[in-house]
Order: C-alpha cells, then sequence, then structure tokens
C-alpha cells in the first residue's frame, strides 16, 4: 500500500473534501488574491495533512486563474543553475513564450502562481520523472544555491513582481534521528520560531486539524470506520489523516 494513495496533487484528483479551520483560514487569505497584487503566500502542513487537498479546493470554489508551475528533472544530480534554467523553460514552454524576458509579464495575467505538487512531486503523478523534492534530498545542502538564485532574481526584478501573487506550498525537510521531520511543523518550539520568523516577510497558513476534524477526514475516506479505531492511529500518527488512512487501509 502507498502511503501517497490518499495524497492529492491536482484539482482533477479531488472527490471529496471536509470544511475545517484551517481550510477556512486558506479560503479568507486566497480570496484577497484577485485585487490585491505583489502577495507570497506560503501553505505550510505537517506531511499528511492535505495541504495540495486544501489549496486546490479553495482555488476551485473562488474560481481563482491560477498557473500551476510544473518541472520534470531528468536527473537528481543536476547543479542548481542546471534546474533554476529547467524551471524557466518549463515556464516558458507552458505560456508559449520564446524567452525569459517574458515570463513575468505573462504571469501577471494569472491572479496567482502556485509552487505545489506539480513542481515539487512530478515523480507522483507521472512516474517517469525526477521530482524537484528528490533533487533537493539528493543534493541537501548545495540546493540552497538554488534558493538564493531565486532570491537574487526576485530582488533584482521585485518592481515587476510587485503585480505577481505566489502561493507556495512550503516544507522544510530534515534528517534527525533516522526520521524525516518537517522544520515548520515537526521541532517543538524550533517550529514555532522558524514559522514566527517566516512570517515577518510572508503571509503563512498552517494546515492543522483537532481530533474532531480528523476523524471527520478518515471517514470522508474510508466510510463507516470506528472512531476508537480512528483515535488508535492519531495516537501513533497524530492528526494526519493521510497516514491514518493509509495505516487502517493497510490492516484491514
Amino acid at each position: 500500500m502507498s502511503m501517497e494513495e490518499y495524497k492529492i496533487n491536482r484539482l482533477e484528483e479531488m472527490e471529496n473534501f471536509v470544511m475545517t479551520n484551517s481550510y477556512d483560514n486558506l479560503l479568507e487569505t486566497f480570496q484577497k488574491l484577485p485585487t490585491n497584487k505583489g502577495r507570497i503566500v506560503h501553505v505550510i502542513g505537517a506531511p499528511g495533512t492535505g495541504k495540495s487537498t486544501n489549496i486546490y479546493h479553495a482555488v476551485d470554489q473562488l474560481d481563482l486563474n491560477i498557473y500551476d508551475a510544473k518541472l520534470k528533472l531528468p536527473s537528481p544530480d543536476l547543479s542548481p543553475k542546471n534546474v533554476f534554467d529547467l524551471m524557466l523553460e518549463s515556464i516558458m514552454e507552458d505560456l508559449g513564450i520564446n524567452s525569459s524576458n517574458q515570463i513575468l509579464r505573462y504571469l501577471e495575467n494569472f491572479d496567482a502562481v502556485l509552487f505545489a505538487d506539480q513542481f515539487h512531486d512530478p515523480h507522483l503523478i507521472y512516474g517517469d520523472t525526477v521530482g524537484f523534492s528528490q533533487w533537493t534530498d539528493f543534493m541537501g545542502v548545495s540546493s540552497f544555491t538554488f534558493y538564493w538564485m531565486c532570491v537574487k532574481e526576485y530582488h533584482e526584478h521585485r518592481n515587476d513582481f510587485k503585480d505577481i501573487n505566489m502561493i507556495l506550498q512550503t516544507a522544510w525537510r530534515v534528517h534527525l534521528g533516522g526520521e524525516k521531520r518537517d522544520l515548520f511543523t515537526d521541532l517543538g518550539p524550533l517550529s514555532s520560531l522558524a514559522v514566527a520568523l517566516l512570517r515577518l516577510p510572508f503571509e503563512v497558513v498552517k494546515i492543522s486539524y483537532s481530533e474532531t476534524e480528523t476523524i471527520n477526514i478518515v471517514k470522508s475516506h474510508l466510510g463507516d470506520v470506528n472512531n476508537n479505531d480512528i483515535k488508535h492511529y492519531m495516537k501513533k500518527y497524530g492528526n494526519k489523516p493521510r497516514f491514518i488512512c493509509n495505516a487502517i487501509k493497510t490492516d484491514l
């Protein structure tokens, strides 16, 4: 049983959805995008909480005109410069333009540019490519050069970016005790500090659930599963519906 079975990677996969407080916060933030430009929104949340599901449902409900950025890499050992260039080439191909100088002007026509699973995890969608998340995992600290190039590009063209909104599905995995942990959600006080620092220059929406919300989400996928069974898995996985759904389905 794949841990990705209940992961939503694109709007077409949306079947059911449970309203939560986190979703209400996300919806309120996204509602402002068509009339307020130059915003950068980070959507954070522990793995298994459904960041993609919430993002795509909000985009659909608000009928936003979103450019869903894609990035397919041929190899995990590319240089940061190669990855940056491939990102620009992918955007130009999508937009039907032949010059990187035109990219920002074309992106102004969208309510927002989304960097989510089509960008981070295309290997889970298409299966015949290397995803950005795989590349960063392979490259380790060397991948920071890519982020530096993006920051540099943003500051060099800041006046042009003032007419473009960006939504980033944000996670920062670190290896601790043989496990991958998310900097923004899994490390207690350190996560709180990281989120507080992220909020200084950006807008941040965190996807997290109460016990009742988690139970309702799991039931939306698995039907008549017993509440006590769900709570049993919650003790192991926390309020992470995707992990709980996969565990229950595997044990049935």
